[in-house]
């Protein structure tokens, strides 16, 4: 689909919830894919993306952002202890708060760099046990954690379980944040970014629907895949 059926279908959806257009972000998900691709959303007005692998959003984007003011990337995929400071020195947003261990290295790197991206706690709704996210049963007691720590929790993420209705979980993350007090509800992808609309998302993750399907390949960095 173009960028401006992908965005006039958040309009509809957005209006039919009684919600501002304006009040949703589309991050275009551009992990893996060719810089052919990246460079023709960028030139379509698309200005946030997101990436799962630190190492290669430090690979690709310095030259995408070179001469296009604006840019907003959001890390998406899970991230390990050992690339926190790496993630807050690129990133605007960080998806995937998951774990007291990396509250607290995200912690001191926002200290030793100063500055502070927007941050998601990812909130593994299926409670399943292959994917990351912590279980909405901790997830209160993990957000105090984070704001101990003044870490700038922004919201909610969650990635529903494959193959099950997608409503319960966005439900479910919302009420999550509403009891928090925050706004941001990171939801819906290619597939079901209306439902997730309808419920309240603030940020919704399209990749394929924009992009295509991705080349078959692998990251060559060493980070963790995951599903985006």
């Amino acid at each position: 689909m173009s960028l401006d059926d992908i965005r006039q279908r958040i309009e509809t959806a957005s209006r039919a919830a009684g919600r501002d257009p304006a009040d949703v972000t589309l991050i275009a998900v551009s992990k893996l894919q060719p810089d052919a691709r990246v460079i023709a959303a960028l030139e379509a007005g698309q200005r946030v993306f997101g990436e799962n692998y630190v190492q290669e959003a430090q690979r690709k984007w310095p030259a995408l952002r070179d001469g296009r003011p604006g840019i907003e990337l959001h890390l998406i995929g899970p991230l390990q202890s050992n690339k926190a400071l790496a993630a807050v020195e690129l990133f605007d947003a960080i998806h995937s708060l998951d774990r007291p261990s990396l509250a607290q290295r995200l912690a001191r790197s926002v200290q030793d760099l100063g500055r502070a991206p927007r941050m998601f706690v990812q909130v593994n709704t299926g409670d399943e046990p292959q994917k990351a996210g912590i279980l909405a049963a901790e997830a209160d007691g993990f957000i105090a954690l984070c704001r101990s720590l003044d870490l700038p929790v922004a919201g909610c993420m969650c990635i529903p379980p494959e193959g099950e209705d997608p409503l319960p979980h966005f439900r479910l993350l919302r009420v999550i944040a509403e009891r928090n007090g925050l706004n941001g509800l990171s939801m819906g992808m290619s597939a079901d970014f209306d439902t997730a609309i309808a419920e309240g998302a603030t940020h919704v993750r399209v990749g394929s629907a924009i992009f295509g399907m991705r080349p078959k390949q692998t990251p060559e960095d060493g980070d963790t895949a995951s599903q985006a």
